[in-house]
């Protein structure tokens, strides 16, 4: 057929040949295309908006590992008699210097070579190495740290241009915002995990310190994510990943990165924090006592009984009987929330207080100040009853006791040595003020007095 239609019609008959080819043709190359891999076809197909994140962001974030030199039994020799080798490591083994490694993360966050971490992850260590995507490994030292805010700075001396990521802001983050985690689980490096915010706001309380305003994501957070930057899908710097729940998936932590920039420029200019005070003294808000005033039933929050002369709520206009209800936009529940919400607050840092004040909600801006000196002797006669003396050489002498107080019905006086107040060895006024700070909002203050060379722990009363 084909060859009479050669001979009928030439012309028409060469045109359907080529037109029959490049049929074929097409249908070759839709075959080979359906059969070629996605990427052959479309190199950006699978650049989605974490790959671009994590391309942008990842080489500012290294891997921290810090070594931390503690003291251990030597493995002395003994003939596997439990007398004996009870005796032999109670007298006679020395304690030998140990060297203990941990992990974490951190990121670069300017081109000074700063890294921003977690507390935690650096504290009490003796050398800090930090490790890049490249393998390039730098030493780092520490410029300061916050236990209260669980916030670090380090510093990698180079004159080397390295890769870095400006904080970016948390204060319109959204729950069900999409978050990308990046940080070193386990010593498995540049590790990336996606989630969500699951919730703002949130309150953890670990075995030493009470944490407020963490952000929850279910981003998959593990040991070794701490310190870790937190950004979201346009690869801004949100948070710093800071804990996971104990027992539980997809429940972590992060320090929002508005709080986290406070405390960093306070550490990179001084090392620490200030203690700050407002000058109020709070009570809490009991049912009777919140019926006598007439409170709304749904009203929480605390009673301020007193505001101390020349202080920032004095000069915010705070008063005697009102009842704070938030601070800094995070409801109060109890007076020493309160305070722990001071604790991990800078000096000079603008917020807002909300109260209930004559029948109605009322907002007070005020500003914190450092505490100064001079007001931690009155603090110290107020909470615990005592005037005490700077001893050269550390801790401080019972110069003497208030009768009635706390001290004076436990048996302290004159001439004891205070040694440590809650945990914290008395050097300095620095850390005698550090310490009565920590009172504030507590029934009881733990104390460590040294009495004719014999050291007692003993719990005092607090007024």
């Amino acid at each position: 057929m084909s060859a009479s239609l050669d001979r009928e019609f030439p012309n028409r008959g060469g045109r359907l040949k080529v037109l029959m080819g490049f049929r074929i043709a097409l249908v070759s190359l839709a075959l080979g295309i359906l059969a070629a891999p996605a990427l052959a076809s479309d190199p950006f197909l699978r650049q989605n908006t974490t790959v671009r994140v994590v391309k942008q962001v990842g080489p500012s974030v290294v891997n921290i590992t810090t070594e931390r030199i503690i003291a251990s039994r030597n493995p002395f020799p003994r003939g596997g008699n439990p007398f004996f080798d009870s005796f032999f490591r109670d007298f006679f083994e020395p304690r030998l210097p140990q060297t203990v490694q941990s992990l974490g993360s951190g990121v670069l966050i300017d081109a000074e070579h700063h890294i921003l971490t977690n507390e935690h992850v650096v504290g009490r260590a003796s050398r800090i190495r930090v490790s890049f995507a490249d393998g390039t490994e730098f030493d780092a030292t520490l410029v300061g740290a916050d236990p209260n805010n669980d916030i670090a700075i380090l510093k990698i001396e180079t004159d080397e241009r390295l890769p870095w990521l400006k904080p970016g802001r948390s204060n319109d983050l959204m729950v069900g915002e999409s978050v990308i985690a990046i940080g070193n689980p386990f010593g498995l490096s540049n590790t990336v995990t996606t989630g969500v915010i699951s919730a703002l706001n949130r309150s953890i309380r670990t075995e030493d310190f009470v944490y407020h305003g963490f952000l929850q994501t279910d981003a998959s957070i593990n040991p070794g994510n701490s310190g870790g930057p937190l950004v979201n899908a346009e690869g801004e710097l949100i948070a710093i990943n800071t804990a996971v729940y104990g027992g539980a998936q997809g429940i972590g932590f992060a320090i929002p990165i508005d709080t986290a920039k406070r405390v960093v420029d306070e550490l990179i200019e001084h090392g620490e924090l200030a203690p700050v005070w407002l000058g109020l003294d709070f009570q809490d808000l009991e049912p009777n006592l919140a019926a006598a005033m007439n409170l709304p039933e749904n009203l929480n929050g605390v009673l301020v009984n007193r505001v101390r002369e020349d202080s920032p709520a004095q000069r915010a206009d705070l008063r005697r009987g009102d009842v704070v209800t938030r601070f800094d936009g995070r409801p109060i529940e109890s007076a020493r929330s309160f305070y722990e919400m001071l604790e991990i607050s800078v000096a000079g840092q603008d917020l807002q207080i909300e109260l209930w004040r004559a029948g109605r909600l009322q907002t007070v801006a005020v500003k914190l100040k450092e505490l100064p000196l001079r007001q931690v002797a009155r603090l110290v006669n107020e909470m615990l009853g005592m005037k005490l003396q700077l001893r050269k050489g550390g801790g401080y002498t019972v110069d003497s006791v208030r009768e009635g107080s706390g001290s004076a019905r436990i048996g302290i006086a004159r001439g004891d040595l205070v040694l440590a107040i809650n945990g914290t060895t008395l050097a300095d006024d620095d850390a005698l003020r550090r310490s009565v700070l920590s009172l504030r909002g507590r029934p009881h203050a733990l104390v460590v007095v040294q009495r004719e060379g014999a050291r007692y722990h003993v719990t005092i009363p607090l007024l």
